[in-house]
């Protein structure tokens, strides 16, 4: 009696299933017989009717009927949206002239399409890439510096102190002075390239941060030549072939001598004039000492460039806020822009 009651259920559920024409029907066949109050649902409550030994046999059979039933909504359904596709496909038209969809798309901040242009001239030339924190130790970035403690230029620098020893880093200085530490006196040429903080009101020329990339060779029979080599090739690599430079003296307390590096250009009438780009040096002995090289024994040279500086003369930026302003409508001019 069950199992015939089980068998003329199943013949109907399928003969319900193989009848839909629509995913509609499907569904409501599907809310017949196997929701929590569909008539396969339902039958699990008549275990309770049954003696002891026929409940697993009749469970079993229950199970199997639901198998079935579902395997077979599966298949009806699939088969329903493959020919709802095909209907689809058929009738409807696709004009493919019309433009597609714009999306859009961002680009590489001009500031850091200045910086990744000058690591791959500096990568080419064999130096390495270094990295270092921005909150500092005092140590590292005065000290390791020549700048002690009573010195007079950390009045122009001192930033934002955290405690007694550390402050937002004022240069990336203290990253040549960690690469000097971990080179244990083994030569090196490197760049830095980060984010430093000065104490600068804000206005066109000037930020209270800024980008900047610093340079250090040390090795034996470093001359100055060397750098002023360095430093041609640069400008030349940023601003044109026919740029030259011009060197004045100038004081910093890591390096010694010191000058000021200046690169030509035309002036409006047709004369060259020269703008001031980055400052540069020999490696002061003191800091050499510091980093653990023996002056005697090796030289250096360092040069630090400010990353805003390069990309106010090469896109002719008039106002150095306009970098850390989200302005779309200034950012969006640089895409695709050859470095």
């Amino acid at each position: 009696m069950i199992s015939d009651k089980l068998k003329l259920m199943k013949e109907k559920a399928l003969e319900s299933i193989e009848s839909a024409s629509d995913l509609t029907m499907i569904e409501m066949v599907k809310n017949q017989y196997l929701s929590k109050k569909g008539e396969i649902s339902l039958l699990m409550g008549e275990l309770r009717n049954l003696n002891v030994e026929e409940r697993p046999a009749f469970g079993q059979m229950v199970n199997q009927l639901k198998l079935e039933v579902e395997q077979a909504l599966y298949d009806k359904k699939a088969l329903l949206e493959e020919e709802a596709l095909f209907d689809a496909l058929k009738n409807e038209k696709i004009d493919v002239t019309l433009p597609g969809v714009k999306l859009y798309q961002g680009s590489i901040h001009p500031l850091n399409q200045v910086i990744e242009d000058v690591e791959d001239f500096f990568i080419g030339l064999g130096y390495e890439v270094a990295e270092g924190p921005e909150l500092e130790n005092d140590h590292y970035n005065f000290e390791m510096m020549n700048l002690d403690k009573d010195h007079p230029a950390r009045a122009m620098q001192d930033t934002f102190y955290t405690d007694e020893t550390h402050l937002l880093r004022t240069h990336t200085s203290p990253v040549q002075a960690r690469t000097m530490l971990d080179k244990k006196g083994s030569p090196l040429r490197i760049i830095c390239p980060g984010k430093v903080y000065r104490r600068d009101d804000d206005d066109p020329t000037h930020s209270h941060q800024f980008m900047q990339i610093e340079g250090l060779v040390i090795d034996h029979h470093i001359q100055f030549a060397n750098l002023k080599d360095v430093l041609l090739k640069l400008a030349q690599h940023l601003f044109g072939k026919d740029r030259v430079i011009r060197l004045r003296p100038s004081y910093f307390p890591f390096t010694e001598p010191s000058v000021e590096v200046d690169v030509s250009y035309v002036k409006k009438d047709g004369t060259i004039g020269y703008i001031e780009v980055l400052g540069a040096g020999q490696v002061h002995p003191n800091v050499l000492q510091m980093g653990g090289y023996d002056p005697s024994k090796f030289q250096g040279f360092a040069f630090g460039i400010g990353v805003e500086r390069i990309a106010i003369l090469k896109y002719r930026i008039d106002d150095i806020r306009h970098f850390y302003q989200n302005d779309l409508r200034f950012l969006d001019q640089f895409k695709g822009v050859n470095r």
